[in-house]
């Protein structure tokens, strides 16, 4: 097979990686998570810290991540550095981890809250209705849905990439407009005070900071998605940190706004009370008409991010593919529309069976995080090795405060990692296994390709 078969093209400049990194960010977590914070914290002041504790995590690992991926722009972003700094078992791992766990569980989580919002209307009332067994309308409408987003990728990079430009702005426009109406159009409705008040029935203390940590820093994930596109990204060394570091610090502050919009307009007991605070505070303020207005927006935004995130994910397979550790077949571009067409069905059916099995949105965004933010931790170490082996190198981006910026971003994922056992123990311990299986099909798939490879001599 020709070379080319197996290259996909550098279409997307800037303002696509940068909309990869904001609209993959802002899709379902701002709009929902607020009331798992709530819940878990019971004080404004503990869910703002949680907030802005998942924001500077997030932009420590965006600004190491930026440094790597300037210098080594290539298929795949974390399995690329990791096959670069520590060899083939540690990058089949990460691949096996993302593929089988990490990104399934979080383009299922996204599905889930997709369905999870447009059940607000009467319409779609019958999502929660069961088929059989435990299954429910819904869950079959989330897989009808992810396959059609996965028939776009297929269709087209570029393509897929230009949908994703044109749907970031319109979600930074519906964040505005939330936050244009509850400060400015609340009426009597919003108060300051609302920010003293409290929620009783919160765990509290230690544990519900971690699990509002937990809930946050699923709100900020997606902007390593960027770096496993950078193979296709016309001249990443400029493009690449511009995009992760400018899109993270942007989507702090929209999420900050956010937050304080509906706070400003709901009291703690409401938000913790709610499945939707954006809509509640929405509706309180503008009547139906504001709620359906946010609701509708929402589901456009989940669904854009569900595209970005399907789109980046499949390279993941895709490159280990092409470097032999994976079925060659996964490495194939699709002849017509240039595209990881195998990866991306592969993915796709995975994900299928994890919104049949799991469902449920609380549980798939545990374990999607605890998964991703293993392999996080581990990719950011990456960085000293590349320091140590090219020392005299010049570095397109630079991480500022070298080297504490890593390192709190790697011992942040490292707490991060055991409080997810703690707290949600089977889910962890599902994850581990699933990874601790990669191992024994590395050595099986390698000797087996020794074999071929014998045979063919």
């Amino acid at each position: 097979m020709p070379k080319t078969a197996r290259e996909l093209d550098r279409v997307l400049n800037a303002a696509h990686a940068t909309s990869i990194v904001i609209g993959i960010i802002i899709g379902s977590g701002i709009f929902l998570v607020p009331r798992e914070m709530m819940a878990a914290t019971g004080r404004s002041s503990t869910v703002y810290l949680a907030w802005i504790f998942g924001g500077l995590l997030s932009l420590f690992g965006a600004m190491t991540y930026s440094e790597i991926a300037a210098m080594r722009p290539d298929y795949g972003g974390e399995y690329a550095f990791l096959k670069d700094a520590y060899g083939d078992l540690p990058a089949f791992l990460y691949m096996w981890t993302l593929t089988a766990i990490g990104k399934p569980a979080s383009l299922a989580t996204i599905a889930a809250g997709l369905i999870r919002v447009l059940d607000i209307f009467p319409r779609f009332g019958f999502f929660s209705q069961p088929v059989f067994a435990h299954l429910q309308w819904g869950q079959f409408v989330a897989v009808a849905i992810l396959w059609l987003v996965t028939a776009l990728n297929i269709r087209g990079t570029r393509e897929s990439a230009n949908v994703q430009l044109s749907l970031t702005g319109l979600k930074v426009l519906l964040i505005l407009t939330i936050g244009g109406f509850c400060f400015y159009g609340a009426g009597g409705h919003g108060s300051w005070h609302n920010f003293e008040t409290g929620f009783t029935g919160a765990k509290g203390g230690f544990s519900g900071f971690m699990i509002a940590l937990v809930a946050a820093l699923w709100a900020y994930n997606g902007w390593t998605n960027v770096s496993q596109m950078a193979g296709e990204i016309k001249h990443p060394q400029r493009n690449l940190p511009v995009a992760l570091v400018g899109g993270v610090t942007l989507v702090g502050a929209l999420y900050m706004l956010t937050n304080a919009a509906i706070q400003f307009v709901l009291p703690a007991a409401a938000i913790a009370g709610t499945d939707r605070p954006a809509v509640d505070a929405m509706r309180l303020v503008a009547g139906g008409y504001g709620a359906t207005v946010v609701s509708i927006g929402m589901a456009i935004s989940i669904g854009a991010t569900l595209v970005g995130s399907s789109l980046a994910g499949a390279r993941i397979p895709f490159a280990a593919a092409r470097d032999g550790l994976l079925f060659g077949g996964l490495a194939d571009v699709h002849p017509r529309f240039r595209t990881p067409s195998n990866a991306l069905v592969l993915q796709s059916v995975i994900t299928t069976l994890l919104l049949l099995v799991v469902g449920q949105f609380q549980a798939l965004f545990s374990l999607a995080v605890f998964s991703q933010w293993l392999t996080y931790g581990l990719a950011a170490s990456t960085i000293f090795v590349f320091r140590k082996r090219a020392s005299t190198e010049p570095r397109p981006f630079s991480v500022p405060g070298f080297p504490a910026v890593p390192i709190l971003f790697i011992a942040a994922t490292t707490l991060l990692l055991a409080f997810s056992i703690h707290d949600q123990p089977i889910n962890s311990i599902s994850g581990a296994a699933v990874i601790l299986c990669g191992i024994p099909v590395h050595f099986l798939y390698q000797r087996r390709r020794s074999r071929r490879s014998s045979s063919d001599l």
